[in-house]
């Protein structure tokens, strides 16, 4: 390790450490990759660009940062303080618009095979595509261990800001960004022992995870890939104000409306009255000066276990919810790996199946309503977890709810359907706040059978039927 070129060195965060440990056993590649795609939509200077983005490399500490675990006790990041970032340029003018899709779909698939290594500071990757004069295609893969949904935006955002200063020659509006070593100090100060009676509390009973096997499709893909598809569900604007306007009278979170909806239709889907799924956390403490600005990982994902009354009226139930994330979220910077440990559930099986992410704003709306020089669009995401089944709330004008999926386990109609039991108990929601949650009404009476099967299924020996 060349010294000279060092700036600081210093431990991982506990949930980085997690990351590491996997990205250097597992021999899947795209497990903790995080691949965005924009449009680029006019002409533009790409000096400047590439300008605007190494200025981006040089403000923040994690983006010039590689990973030491070779002959050390502990893993350590090092942060260097001259990293050069570099793009990679294709042009592809010359191929009709359908090849350039064709090529497109090929690439993208092809960079997500391409590991990092980690020991090199900046595990991000750029790549631009020239499509026409005044259109590209803006591909940025990043190693999880360093970025996460909130930081891509805030990357995204100072590289539009920085582009628009240097190209009318005036002066950078950004203030320093805090160092990531800020949020390493924070988390020294934090009281394992508190923490851990507090996971422990919250997970007490539950000896295995919620299992969505009747979900899954009935004849097995013979395809062994784990392959992961999107499907989205858009609101209309009406509905949109209509439910962030009940939100606000009733004051509640977004977040705890749709947490609120998915532990109800997984005991309805599983017929069991006791659920554990997982709750996706931005992680960044509110405690801590500067946290909005800061680039690096803090997302973590909480396991959230629910006991369900189905006499209770459905407003009540979203209020109770709500203040149980309130309390998961004062921990929400505890590694996964730990509360695992805490739990009684064996180490063999994961904790939870189902994921809720609820993007805290939208990449989309963010980026368009800078309306500056470079009209970037994002289009969409791409990432991995070892989850099946993900659901992802975005809360644009016109909020949209998409499932990420394992395809080779579950059908497109299935995650349809779900998706339409949702919009549907929102629905049900605004109309009848105080309904009880036994008086919500699936989509379709076939939807209820297989309720009613279940239920009786439950009554029996529930048990014996997941063993089996």
């Amino acid at each position: 390790m060349k010294t000279e070129n060092i700036e600081d060195i210093y431990e991982l965060t506990p949930i980085q450490k997690g990351i590491l440990f996997h990205s250097i056993y597992d021999t899947d590649s795209q497990l903790y990759l995080f691949q965005v795609l924009y449009t680029i939509e006019s002409s533009f200077d790409m000096e400047i660009f590439e300008t605007a983005w190494q200025i981006v490399v040089d403000r923040h500490t994690i983006l010039r940062t590689g990973f030491y675990w070779e002959e050390v006790e502990k893993e350590l990041q090092v942060v260097y303080k001259q990293v050069k970032l570099t793009i990679n340029h294709y042009d592809w003018g010359h191929l009709e618009k359908e090849e350039q899709e064709n090529q497109l779909e090929s690439f993208i698939a092809s960079d997500r095979s391409k590991s990092f290594d980690l020991s090199k500071p900046c595990p991000m990757r750029l790549s631009l595509i020239r499509l026409a004069d005044d259109k590209y295609y803006l591909i940025v893969n990043s190693h999880f261990i360093i970025n996460d949904g909130w930081t891509d935006i805030l990357l995204t955002e100072e590289v539009v800001r920085i582009y628009a200063a240097l190209s009318h020659n005036k002066e950078i509006p950004l203030a320093p960004a805090p160092p990531y070593k800020d949020y390493i100090n924070w988390l020294k100060q934090k009281d394992i022992a508190k923490t851990e009676i507090f996971w422990r509390q919250a997970l007490q009973g539950i000896k295995k995870p919620t299992s969505i096997a009747y979900l899954e499709k009935t004849q097995p893909s013979s395809i062994q890939e784990q392959r992961y598809d999107e499907e989205k569900l858009r609101l209309t604007l009406q509905e949109t104000k209509n439910l962030k306007s009940f939100a606000i009278q009733n004051r509640l979170t977004l977040a705890s409306i749709f947490n609120g909806i998915w532990t109800i239709l997984l005991s309805r889907y599983t017929g069991q009255d006791e659920v554990l799924y997982g709750c996706t956390a931005n992680g960044r403490p509110v405690d801590l000066k500067g946290i909005e600005a800061m680039a690096g990982l803090f997302l973590n994902t909480l396991p959230i276990y629910v006991k369900i009354d189905v006499e209770q009226p459905l407003l009540l139930w979203l209020k109770q919810i709500q203040t149980q994330l309130l309390a998961a979220r004062r921990y929400e910077y505890t590694p996964l790996t730990d509360i695992h440990g805490w739990s009684e559930v064996p180490r063999n099986l994961n904790l939870f199946e189902s994921v809720v992410v609820m993007e805290d704003f939208s990449v989309k709306r963010l980026v368009e309503d800078l309306e500056m020089d470079l009209k970037i669009k994002y289009c969409k995401t791409y990432y991995k977890n070892n989850y099946p089944l993900n659901l992802v709330i975005y809360p644009d004008d016109k909020l949209f709810m998409a499932f990420s999926y394992h395809d080779t386990k579950f059908s497109l109609d299935t995650i349809k359907g779900i998706l339409k039991d949702i919009y549907v108990t929102l629905q049900q929601l605004i109309a009848n706040p105080n309904i009880r949650i036994k008086d919500l009404s699936f989509l379709t009476s076939e939807q209820e059978q297989n309720a009613a099967i279940l239920e009786s299924e439950a009554s029996f020996d529930w048990d014996f039927a997941l063993s089996v």
